[in-house]
């Protein structure tokens, strides 16, 4: 894995797509903090790389998701029906 500043990939591009032909992965850095991942795409393979990178993004959200539940503390199934039912006691 390659990393390039948004600068490099003006000037210097050829590098980069170098080290994508050769199937490394590029990242792109801004105020070096990385801010894209570029990857080689197989001929004939796009719709398979896209959807294995929307599954990638999908779990990373979801562990997300799983941190920030765990964070605040989890409930018990009766505490989330005695929620549901405070819910529908209040509609």
């Amino acid at each position: 894995m390659n990393f390039y500043s948004i600068r490099d990939l003006r000037t210097d591009s050829k590098s980069m797509w170098q080290d994508l032909s050769s199937g490394d992965e590029v990242v792109l850095t801004n105020n070096g903090k990385p801010s894209a991942l570029i990857i080689g795409i197989p001929e004939g393979s796009f719709d398979e790389v896209v959807q294995a990178v929307r599954q990638a993004k999908a779990m990373i959200a979801l562990n997300n998701m799983r941190r920030r539940a765990a964070m605040a503390g989890f409930h018990t199934e009766e505490e989330i029906e005695a929620l549901i039912d405070e819910a529908r006691g209040a509609t």
